[in-house]
């Protein structure tokens, strides 16, 4: 007869009180990955070469990575639905890229930069008035006890940026350097883009099994899956994102041509760029263009925030669920508190990929408690 198993009764009190606890597990792993990152930043002095590599190598990589989502389904169809040669396709998207590089540096670009370059020279004439109109509305009796406050508010804003304008003067021989480096990093990133672009095109859809060949065989099915889902998030949010912005900046240039608001183009690509960033582009593109509108005519200004309620509705109703779907749904609150961090800890960057991060994050934790689960036997009935 085999001998009986100890009976649960018997385990000692660490099992019963930690082990086979799920608040404690969850505690102690927390606790084990904040001492990992504790020592992480004690030995930041060795990741300093790794560093510098990525500033120099991160940028090419950042901008092939992007035109690779937007490019390889376009690359895939021409090869399956065509027979055409792989190679072939990329040499054809590489034309047709350079192609529209050379259109808009042709055509976009001047009106850009004379439309840029007015807006420069005009806008301290749209901030005084704005200061003027303000002071007057402010000048009621009802108002009163507020001019104080704006009156300092005014000193102190203009006061701080003329120490920063100062110190930035004062202190640009000695960022020379700096800007020097920064503009090898640019040029380093045109020059070597295409090229890790091509490769990527070219055996990008051999990357997963490559990866997977450094990988233990038995968790080599699991990490393949964990791949193809990060990859999809990726994928899909960033031919999202940049399908969305477009449709945007060019809702707002026709709509601001037809009501013949000023800087046009200049104000649509702007508020493409800043649609980048979820739920506050739009609004923040609409504030220079309604402080523009509100100085040209009060006629003007009602134009603007038609055009702006017509975006918002064709982007809310039809482009954004169209484009994007259902796929990266998330919580506003979950979306707000992430950006918050993000925008926190890297800035605009953070604000930008704040969003694909925590969704590659998230996808990670998932599958490792989904793993943890199933080794520790702590969660079965």
């Amino acid at each position: 007869m085999t001998e009986n198993k100890r009976p649960q009764s018997e385990h000692s009190w660490f099992f019963k009180w930690f082990l086979n606890k799920k608040l404690p597990i969850i505690l102690l792993n927390i606790l084990l990955i904040l001492l990992i990152i504790l020592l992480l930043t004690k030995l930041a002095w060795l990741l300093k070469p790794i560093q510098s590599l990525m500033l120099i190598i991160g940028l090419p990589i950042l901008i092939a990575a992007v035109l690779y989502y937007l490019t390889n389904p376009l690359i895939d169809w021409l090869e399956r639905r065509w027979h055409l040669n792989r190679v072939l396709s990329i040499t054809l998207i590489f034309i047709l890229i350079v192609g529209l590089l050379v259109w808009g540096i042709v055509t976009l670009i001047p009106i850009i930069q004379s439309q840029t370059t007015s807006l420069i020279d005009q806008w301290p004439s749209y901030w005084a008035n704005i200061q003027t109109q303000t002071m007057k509305w402010f000048n009621d009796p009802a108002f009163k006890s507020l001019q104080k406050q704006l009156n300092d508010i005014n000193t102190d804003l203009f006061s701080n940026i003329s120490d920063k304008v100062n110190k930035m003067l004062t202190s640009t021989v000695s960022h020379i350097g700096t800007a020097v480096g920064v503009a090898t990093n640019v040029v380093i990133a045109i020059v070597t883009m295409p090229f890790i672009l091509f490769f990527m095109l070219k055996d990008g859809h051999r990357m997963k099994d490559y990866l997977l060949q450094f990988f233990p065989v038995k968790i080599r099915t699991t990490t393949g899956i964990v791949l193809e889902e990060i990859n999809t998030q990726v994928s899909q949010y960033i031919r999202g994102q940049l399908t969305v912005a477009f449709w945007v900046a060019v809702m707002f240039t026709v709509g601001y041509w037809i009501v013949g608001m000023k800087y046009g183009l200049t104000l649509g690509i702007l508020a493409g760029i800043l649609n980048l960033i979820p739920y506050l582009g739009s609004f923040l593109a609409l504030v220079p263009s309604v402080i523009i509108a509100a100085f040209v005519s009060p006629l003007m200004l009602v134009k603007v925030l038609i055009v702006f309620a017509i975006e918002q509705t064709l982007e809310g109703r039809l482009i954004s669920p169209l484009v994007l779907g259902s796929k990266m749904a998330m919580y506003p609150v979950t979306t707000i508190i992430v950006l918050l961090a993000s925008g926190k800890l890297f800035g605009l960057i953070g604000v930008i990929l704040g969003i694909p991060g925590y969704a590659i994050i998230k996808i990670l934790i998932s599958h490792g408690f989904e793993w943890f689960k199933s080794v520790s036997g702590l969660y079965e009935h």
